[in-house]
């Protein structure tokens, strides 16, 4: 028989994940699950009625901790803090919920919840969690659950991206992004980028990155357009990254940054860099995320 810890691992890492935006935070979040589930005796475990539950609480209590935790660093963060990027196999994709519950856009939507609001969203919307387990998981009152997942589902309503594309549409922008950006096509590159787009990047301090958002199509063109003209020293090719098509450029031979994008009527309207080298040291193996 199966341990339960072992069946329910890539549900529990995923869960984590999405809480912290942060694959490292997310397997130490784990790793905690286990020695606290290792810890119980035959008969504690005996009692435990439903395992899965009773490791979804323990990893949401141990991810509020870490939330805590993650919170302060991320003020002492040099420049824009976006999410750990995951490499994921395109099967992913197949559950949209999910896919779109680990993109980009939605994680750092996440990162303006409150602990709480964020641990009772992942755990109703994206996981359908009952109230009552969710309130043990959190430590409030089913009744105060439901109104903090009613402000959380405002909230995130109120900044999520309005429009959802087919996989295949989005590769083709992000097959046309490659081309003008590899090629130097200032116009190419104009025409697949929305008037407001909005180009985050993140580079911890550790890699060039512009530590403010920039907005609108000229300036976003400009500074990719800044960056093509290294080309000769960079390779970029097509991945998929938190369930969605994205791009990943390699440095001789070594992953130096990847980039996912928010498309919406056939252009970028997003567009997230991520190049801080500790933030990519799992490119190399995909994630197993599963609801």
């Amino acid at each position: 028989m199966t341990d339960p810890f072992v069946a329910h691992r890539s549900l529990l890492f995923t869960v984590a994940y999405e809480m912290l935006g942060s694959a490292a935070d997310a397997e130490d979040v784990v790793q905690d699950t286990w020695l606290r589930w290792a810890g119980l005796d035959t008969s504690a475990r005996a009692e435990v009625r439903d395992p899965r539950a009773f490791l979804v609480r323990i990893v949401t209590r141990q991810s509020l901790n870490r939330m805590r935790t993650v919170s302060r660093r991320r003020e002492d963060y040099v420049g824009q803090w976006l999410p750990e990027p995951l490499l994921t196999s395109p099967d992913v994709a197949d559950d949209v919920e999910l896919a779109e519950s680990v993109s980009f856009a939605m994680l750092t939507v996440l990162e303006t919840l409150a602990p709480t609001e964020r641990a009772v969203f992942v755990l109703r919307e994206v996981f359908e969690a009952p109230y009552d387990e969710i309130a043990e998981a959190v430590d409030k009152s089913p009744a105060a659950v439901r109104q903090i997942a009613h402000r959380a589902r405002t909230r995130v309503a109120e900044r999520r991206p309005r429009a959802t594309v087919d996989r295949g549409q989005q590769e083709a922008v992000v097959q046309q992004f490659m081309a003008a950006l590899s090629g130097g096509d200032l116009q190419a590159l104009m025409d697949v980028l929305a008037p407001d787009v909005v180009a985050v990047g993140d580079g911890g301090g550790l890699a060039p990155a512009a530590k403010r958002p920039i907005v609108g199509a000229d300036r976003v063109a400009r500074l990719l357009m800044a960056f093509s003209r290294q080309q000769a020293a960079y390779t970029m090719s097509p991945t998929w990254l938190n369930g969605a098509p994205a791009a990943r450029v390699d440095l001789d031979g070594a992953a130096a940054g990847v980039v996912s994008v928010v498309v919406e009527d056939g252009r970028i309207t997003r567009l997230y860099a991520v190049a801080n080298p500790h933030k990519l040291g799992r490119l190399g193996e995909e994630a197993a995320l599963t609801r």
